[in-house]
């Protein structure tokens, strides 16, 4: 839907190319149309469904009721609204916290009673059986997880945190929060984590938050909410995204328990605006999500969550491993992060390649996505149980304190088809599940635990597993596969530097797994924080934040990180922080020309010019006019904006005027009420309105946003685009520079779609982007 009074910038040949068939998408083209549709259902099932979409009201709309409501309110009513945001943030993040309970419950038990299955036959060499056994469980799981994707909640699939940063940024991403989205997020993360699938439920957890967050500030499900007066506070934008930026958080802290990195991850990825009240409530949220999961752990260590182990609450203790470190090191802890960044680039654009490729899989029906996703969990599991057969049995160290072999659960040092004293390394990493796999290759003080070959093709495997996994139908996280590829390489180098460095391996493989997350998501300050709270070492600082900032140095001059890859494919306006150069040389003046001329309507409007504007546009706001000759600019002043919502409230509520003239301040309080305008409310379609009422009048000044943010036409696109993002708004009006004799006050409206790099390079051609922005 079109946010302004005038129609999307664009080359006219390319929108008629692009709408005659928007799912028709070749190899080359982005997933979506970029300019105002995006896919109800996560990247590699775009094919679904194509909706359209809006920005969010983050700004505060100051008419005369907000006014009234505002001053009108008492002390007790200001304390309720500051209470009640600190509730619902101890709401978001005690949900959270036994949610990511449950899940861990889950996975960890499903996945531990069919491990204990599969060994009990391989101990009694029926090697096959145990093979039926496994890829069947396995693939049971997965048909679970898709099934319920596919079928009810489509938008479930994928991590989630791409739709997350939109909206934070301002776009209203369909469905994406709803009750059905969450409970089939949870359950398809059971089980396609205890399937065994490279995936993790990292990236499922901050989606998760995000939607409690939603929902507990909306009351409930759209069908059933919850009409308590005290939350008529939260009904608006700008409320709801504070609360999901304080459940993104909490579903971090959540997955990984790390509180502080789970605020930091919500400051330098996800959020677009942030303030010293809404960190605090962030920190809030995540100190009750931790409290929530040491109380489980307590509970959890007597023994009362059947075959729960650490699973997914903290991977890696080294708090008891001295780290020592000399110049020397230098050199390898800079390769690792080198070869983070290159990795990590690679990854990125091989991923992008591989989702473009299911894109046109799944285009061809709900069948096709199931046997996507059965097929991948088919070769993982065959794999995962296979390539153990092609190691070497290593014999156990007497004087390593645990248990070798084993056959259990979990381990160490997993016997599988090796004689007794005797343990097979791959078996090791490959019949567990990923949090175990991560915490096994993370192990401290087993310098010949795992052979060469096998850190090889437990390196290679996980490669092509994290390739070909993300973007089947499943809720899946990107966090956990990239940890199991970064530190099989970090090991790795710390086996080739043997006695030459005083690192422990173990902590190359940790180095590894950090350096390849920030080499693909461009992440710095919150991963070293994340990786310090899970290893529980500060001496573990000087080298984990050298590595990063090399490794997002190096990817950063490749390519985009993948979540903007991912928005980038998703055809989400998402708005960039840095302005492209040649902004600079275009002014907004110049942007509006290349606009028809903005819809207005005069302070005190005729019922059928208000019909007509709404039932020939999809415009989401018009300028409102006051002065003598509106239509040829007399002396007009710019009033304010109006929103299509109010105005479709203002037809339905039959609110009309015999006469010309402006309404008493108590007669829009008698008709109307805050609560009812912060609704979202533009069905026109059901409106009837007689020819008698067309001729009736209706006074706009009340519903009025009496103070837009403006800019004159001069201003450079670069400097308005920083001030849309900033402010987080939906619309911009442009104002002339000097207001001649019978011009009007507003020459046009820009939305986030006008500010973008791509549109305005489409509206136009000749632009020289090359030489500052300069036009040909």
């Amino acid at each position: 839907m079109a946010e302004d009074g005038n129609l999307h910038i664009g080359n006219s040949n390319y929108n008629r190319e692009e709408e005659a068939d928007p799912e028709n998408n070749t190899m080359n083209q982005p997933l979506l149309k970029r300019h105002r549709t995006l896919s109800s259902t996560p990247l590699a099932l775009v094919g679904t469904k194509v909706s359209h979409i809006e920005s969010l009201d983050y700004e505060i709309n100051e008419n005369d009721l907000f006014k009234h409501d505002w001053r009108s309110r008492s002390k007790a009513q200001v304390f309720q609204y500051i209470f009640a945001k600190w509730t619902l943030a101890c709401l978001v993040g005690l949900l959270t916290g036994l949610i990511a309970t449950l899940i861990n419950l889950a996975v960890e038990n499903i996945a531990g009673y069919k491990l204990l299955a599969v060994g009990y036959y391989i101990a009694q060499d029926r090697y096959l059986t145990g093979l039926l056994i496994f890829t069947g469980a396995n693939l049971g799981l997965t048909l679970v997880a898709t099934v319920l994707v596919v079928v009810f909640a489509p938008t479930a699939a994928g991590p989630g945190i791409p739709e997350i940063k939109a909206y934070l940024n301002g776009v209203d991403t369909p469905n994406m929060f709803g009750a059905t989205t969450m409970i089939v997020k949870i359950v398809g993360s059971i089980g396609a984590v205890a399937a065994g699938l490279d995936l993790g439920k990292e990236g499922p957890l901050v989606h998760i938050g995000s939607c409690i967050a939603s929902l507990l500030g909306q009351g409930g499900p759209d069908n059933h909410r919850i009409k308590w007066r005290w939350l008529r506070y939260f009904n608006n934008d700008r409320d709801r995204r504070d609360l999901i930026t304080c459940g993104s958080a909490s579903g971090v802290c959540a997955a990984f328990r790390s509180p502080v990195g789970g605020v930091l991850f919500a400051l330098e990825e996800v959020a677009t605006w942030w303030r010293s009240a809404l960190l605090w409530r962030t920190f809030f949220s995540t100190a009750v999500v931790v409290v929530v999961l040491r109380a489980f752990i307590e509970i959890c260590n007597s023994g009362k969550c059947g075959l729960f182990g650490k699973g997914g609450l903290i991977m890696f203790d080294v708090s008891h491993v001295e780290v020592r470190y000399h110049a020397v090191d230098i050199i390898p802890v800079t390769l690792i992060g080198v070869f983070g960044g290159i990795l990590g680039s690679l990854y990125n654009h091989l991923l992008h390649k591989v989702l473009r490729l299911y894109n046109l899989i799944n285009q061809k029906g709900k069948i096709h996505k199931v046997l996507l996703s059965l097929s991948v969990s088919l070769f993982t599991s065959v794999c995962l149980y296979g390539l153990p057969f092609l190691a070497e049995c290593k014999p156990c160290n007497p004087s390593i304190d645990e248990a070798c072999p084993t056959n259990g659960r979990s381990g160490n040092f997993k016997q599988f088809n090796c004689p007794n004293g005797y343990y097979n390394d791959l078996a090791t990493l490959f019949l567990t599940t990923n949090d175990d796999a991560v915490r096994n290759v993370f192990s401290s003080n087993t310098p010949n635990e795992f052979g060469m070959v096998s850190l090889w093709i437990y390196f290679g495997l996980y490669c092509i597993l994290g390739l070909i996994t993300f973007g089947i139908a499943t809720p899946s996280g990107l966090f956990l596969p990239i940890i199991l590829m970064g530190s099989a390489y970090g090991r790795m180098l710390g086996t080739v530097m043997g006695s030459y460095t005083k690192i422990d391996q173990g902590l190359y493989a940790v180095l590894g797994a950090a350096s390849l997350m920030a080499g693909s998501m461009r992440m710095t300050v919150s991963l070293c924080v994340i990786f310090l709270e899970l290893t529980n070492n500060l001496l573990l600082l000087p080298i984990t934040m050298f590595v990063l900032l090399i490794a997002k140095t190096v990817g950063d001059s490749f390519n985009l990180s993948i979540y903007e890859i991912i928005l980038h494919l998703k055809g989400l306006p998402f708005l960039e922080a840095n302005p492209e150069p040649w902004m600079r040389n275009l002014t907004v003046g110049e942007l509006v020309d290349a606009k028809p001329p903005v819809i207005t309507l005069r302070g005190v409007e005729k019922v059928a010019n208000i019909v007509d504007a709404l039932r020939n546009t999809t415009h989401n706001a018009f300028p409102v006019l006051d002065g003598e000759d509106v239509d040829n600019g007399a002396g007009t002043e710019l009033h304010g904006l109006i929103l299509r919502a109010h105005l479709v409230k203002v037809l339905k509520k039959r609110w009309f005027l015999n006469e010309k003239r402006r309404t008493e301040e108590w007669e829009v309080r008698e008709k109307f009420t805050p609560v009812e305008l912060a609704e979202r409310e533009d069905n026109f379609d059901d409106v009837a309105i007689t020819s008698s009422e067309m001729q009736m009048y209706v006074d706009l000044h009340p519903l009025t946003n009496t103070t837009p943010y403006t800019v004159v036409q001069s201003m450079s696109v670069a400097k308005a685009l920083v001030l849309f993002r900033s402010v987080g708004l939906r619309h911009l009006l442009v104002v002339p520079k000097i207001q001649a004799s019978g011009m009007s006050p507003v020459i046009g409206i820009l939305t986030r779609q006008d500010l973008r790099a791509y549109n305005i390079l489409q509206a136009f051609p000749h632009l020289d982007k090359h030489n500052s922005g300069k036009l040909r």
